[in-house]
């Protein structure tokens, strides 16, 4: 199919600057769809014009949805910048093959902001807090890293100089950069602890985050077990990390967190790489609310949280790339995940119980795999001297789907 939609990205400097072939796909539209600030740009229709203009309407989907019914007309889609990098591009290229869509960028706010502030962007990390959580940057928030991030009005970067000063991190730098590349482009720098100023709603803020000697931060993975609300029912860390590496994480990927708790393995599963998804299984609401909690203070609060029981979840679930059973080791839960997953995909299964474990025995006889037995002390007072403590031990089965 040939392309119908072509999603036009437009600088600051508006329709004057888009080069001739680009010019063209926003004249020759029956229809036009942006945002009110992009329709503005555009001149009056001329006499005799049929081209439709489009505003975007709330929620979103609304529109998508809209835009998506004008399929074998000739639509073109403003965007602000390069609409690939966090932007309505994005969006529909959820929804489009690439061979019905053409898409031709302006430099992306990312670029701008970095050649202001003269920042490689090989060393930058690039984020969007636009209509969500603040609370995203917080496993980005380390010594010495540069963040670029997209933001969702004036009172974001406020919110923002609040996590960072909470965290030890208020020495670190802020810059907000408003109207990048036109006539009424500012510049707005403080420290996070002095941030007070007033920015434009439209703007892209940068930080160069410096650690103070009381600040607060965590690695992406291995985070200690007190970082983690939880009534005691916890993957303790050292066997936290053992399972998320034969979980292995990575883009993308999606994991069915079975008997989540507080929530410790799919959060770490989705600090550990971008877009990474997880969804929790829980069934009492007293520690759902902990995970949550856990979620949003860790800076995933996309995680999903669902009131359910495996293996009837499943039926209503994605096919997930891993599945880690941490609760409700049942020979029918284990059959049903290995059936779930997608082929390639990695379920570990921990217990702690004779009864759980002679369960993992029997999954390793019917399917194959690799058992493992792990155990963790640690060095504890005992009157005046130290003693090794050890804790339960954990029996970790580990299959993959071929």
């Amino acid at each position: 199919m040939s392309p119908w939609l072509s999603i036009v990205g437009v600088s600051e400097d508006g329709m004057a600057t888009l080069p001739p072939a680009a010019r063209t796909l926003v004249d020759s539209a029956e229809i036009v769809v942006g945002g009110a600030r992009h329709l503005a740009m555009l001149p009056a229709p001329e006499n005799g014009s049929t081209q439709e203009r489009v505003s975007w309407s709330s929620p979103l989907a609304e529109t998508i949805d809209r835009v998506l019914s004008m399929r074998g007309r000739r639509v073109t889609v403003l965007a602000t910048g390069d609409p690939m990098q966090f932007g309505i591009g994005a969006t529909l290229s959820r929804a489009l093959p690439a061979d019905e869509v053409t898409v031709v960028p302006s430099p992306s706010a990312f670029a701008l902001a970095a050649s202001r502030l003269f920042w490689p962007l090989d060393q930058v990390t690039m984020l969007s807090v636009h209509g969500r959580p603040v609370e995203l940057l917080t496993p980005h928030i380390v010594p010495d890293a540069r963040l670029i991030v997209l933001t969702g009005g004036a009172e974001a970067p406020q919110g923002i100089a609040s996590v960072l000063t909470e965290s030890g991190f208020g020495d670190s730098r802020m810059v907000a950069l408003a109207n990048m590349g036109g006539a009424e482009e500012q510049r707005i720098e403080a420290l996070a602890r002095d941030w007070h100023a007033d920015v434009p709603d439209f703007h892209t803020l940068c930080i160069q985050c410096v650690a103070g000697a009381d600040a607060v931060w965590h690695a992406r993975t291995g985070l200690p077990d007190d970082a983690f609300a939880h009534d005691g029912k916890l993957t303790k860390r050292e066997v936290r990390a053992a399972a998320l590496a034969k979980l292995q994480p990575h883009p993308g990927a999606c994991l069915i967190d079975i008997g989540t708790g507080c929530g410790s393995i799919a959060i770490e599963w989705m600090r550990a790489e971008p877009n990474a998804r997880a969804i929790g299984i829980e069934p009492l609401a007293e520690r759902r609310a902990m995970a949550a909690q856990n979620a949003i203070a860790l800076g995933v609060p996309d995680l999903d949280l669902r009131d359910a029981r495996a293996p009837e979840a499943f039926t209503e679930l994605p096919v997930p790339d891993a599945i880690f059973i941490g609760g409700g080791v049942s020979a029918e839960t284990i059959d049903a995940a290995t059936d779930k997953l997608k082929p390639g995909g990695r379920l570990v299964a921990h217990a702690v119980l004779i009864a759980s474990e002679q369960q993992l025995i029997a999954a390793r006889d019917r399917h194959g795999g690799e058992l493992a037995r792990l155990s963790v002390s640690r060095a504890e007072p005992v009157g005046d001297f130290l003693g090794w403590r050890p804790s339960m031990a954990v029996t970790q089965w580990t299959w993959r789907k071929r």
